[in-house]
């Protein structure tokens, strides 16, 4: 990988426009995502207060971002994480206030289709390491998101996590990335991202109707949507899983 630099969004402008089309198109089939209230009030103020901290691996021939990770600096105790995880991070880290910022919270590594299986996303890990040792930090926390858990939306998490391949390995494959890259599993985290939306919402991501009270597969959703006709809500609860890395 010498062909590979690390950048941040905050060296150019370009390189910020880049960054951000990358992560909008790798995550663009999860856009219900974007719809909880941390994300919607606070992530992308977050990416531009510490647009340091918004890795870019740029291949050097091209000038072009190949991958790109978000991270952003808090306070936290690494050995008592809450049942929230992705929200509780962008909360955490906008209204920190004066209090010391001793890690990095992880939010998101995206990498374009065209580079996907070369080891991009785990060397994006070893980045936010290196930046929270840089920085002195304690190290980084990361809510992951389990890669295949889309296609068990039913199964509860700490049953998925019991999984394993036929080598004895963890069977989640972006589980088996972070241990492998020196992660250790903290807990899960059952709350990590809450969307809670009229039912319509839900429709229009899922291309079907909801006409009666009860819990749905959607695509992407890694557990059902519960749905309320009464209410007219429908409420998803992404479940992820925390690790821990020393800097």
């Amino acid at each position: 990988m010498s062909r590979f630099v690390v950048k941040t969004r905050a060296d150019s402008p370009e390189l910020r426009k880049a960054a951000m089309a990358i992560e909008q198109a790798a995550w663009g089939a999860l856009g219900f995502l974007n719809f909880t209230r941390a994300h919607f009030a606070f992530y992308q103020d977050l990416l531009e207060e510490h647009a340091d901290c918004q890795l870019c691996l740029v291949d050097e021939v091209t000038g072009y971002p190949v991958a790109v990770g978000n991270c952003v600096p808090l306070s936290c105790d690494l050995n008592n994480l809450p049942p929230e995880g992705w929200d509780w991070i962008v909360e955490s880290a906008a209204n920190n206030g004066d209090k010391p910022r001793n890690a990095l919270g992880a939010l998101a590594i995206s990498v374009p289709g065209i580079h996907r299986s070369k080891g991009l996303a785990r060397r994006m890990i070893e980045e936010f390491r290196n930046l929270a040792a840089a920085k002195g930090l304690d190290g980084v926390i990361a809510p992951v998101r389990p890669s295949e858990k889309h296609k068990h939306p039913f199964v509860p998490l700490e049953e998925y996590l019991n999984w394993t391949d036929d080598r004895g390995r963890l069977y989640d494959p972006w589980l088996r990335s972070h241990s492998a890259a020196g992660g250790k599993i903290v807990k899960p985290a059952p709350r990590s991202m809450v969307v809670e939306e009229p039912i319509a919402f839900w429709e229009m991501w899922s291309g079907r109707e909801f006409t009666e009270t009860g819990e749905y597969a959607v695509e992407g959703a890694l557990a059902p949507v519960a749905i309320d006709r009464n209410l007219g809500v429908g409420k998803y609860i992404e479940p992820n899983v925390w690790f821990a890395y020393a800097a």
